[in-house]
């Protein structure tokens, strides 16, 4: 009965004596008493803890979370994302004229190609909303799955891992270590555009403290942030 109690507490841990990293980023032991199925992508909804239904009241119109978090910027809703529009939903958060125009262009020419459903590239730079799954890059929180839905556990390790400060918020010093962390090699282009995506969402959605609050990520990966950020900004 001891050997067995103590081989099923060797096959549950999560850390390695050995490899000390996984002693200093924990992993939540307790989550699947906290949300229903953590270890299950939703395909509709981003939850958490506070919000094993998704965001309350918000219609999800059978997008991928992913999607729903591209589709913010489908400013008259025909499924593609063109580089005014993606200008017109930065400059409805709140972001100004310089960075707008700069995402306009470089979101759209980093992601139109991959989204498209050939292989000519067009010189509009369309992103599709219905592939946008194919743009996701490496050197990511793995949040979203391959096909753009939503993973809580993956979610949740942001904050077991390095919110070490708060538990719920983001530090920006812990915004940078959880960076480095998800760094795959040789992958220029998914770290610089993992750092460019934090760095703005610091900027936008940051307290007076300048913390990164669970909440705010959380809209990030579902698309809400926006909305809240543009009613916002409209009221002001």
């Amino acid at each position: 009965m001891g050997v067995s109690s103590a081989a099923s507490d060797e096959s549950l841990s999560t850390y390695a004596a050995c490899a000390p990293v996984t002693g200093e980023r924990k992993l939540n032991l307790h989550l699947q008493e906290q949300l229903p199925k953590p270890y299950l992508a939703r395909a509709l909804v981003a939850v958490d803890q506070s919000h094993p239904d998704g965001t309350e009241g918000r219609d999800h119109q059978n997008l991928s979370v992913l999607q729903q978090h591209a589709a913010f910027f489908d400013r008259n809703k025909d499924g593609i994302i063109y580089p005014w529009e993606t200008y017109q939903g930065f400059r409805a958060i709140g972001f100004g004229f310089v960075i707008s125009l700069l995402a306009g262009f470089l979101l759209n020419f980093l992601l139109s190609f991959a989204t498209k459903q050939g292989w000519l590239p067009s010189p509009l730079l369309p992103i599709y909303i219905k592939n946008i799954h194919k743009a996701k890059h490496r050197s990511d929180s793995e949040t979203y799955d391959t096909e753009g839905r939503f993973d809580p556990a993956k979610f949740d390790a942001i904050f077991s891992k390095y919110a070490t400060t708060y538990g719920n918020a983001l530090t920006a010093d812990e915004l940078s270590t959880m960076l480095k962390a998800n760094h795959n090699f040789a992958d220029f282009i998914g770290r610089i555009m993992a750092f460019f995506e934090w760095q703005l969402l610091y900027f936008i959605a940051k307290d007076e403290k300048g913390l990164l609050h669970q909440e705010a990520i959380r809209g990030l990966f579902d698309g809400s942030l926006f909305e809240l950020l543009e009613k916002k900004r409209a009221s002001r």
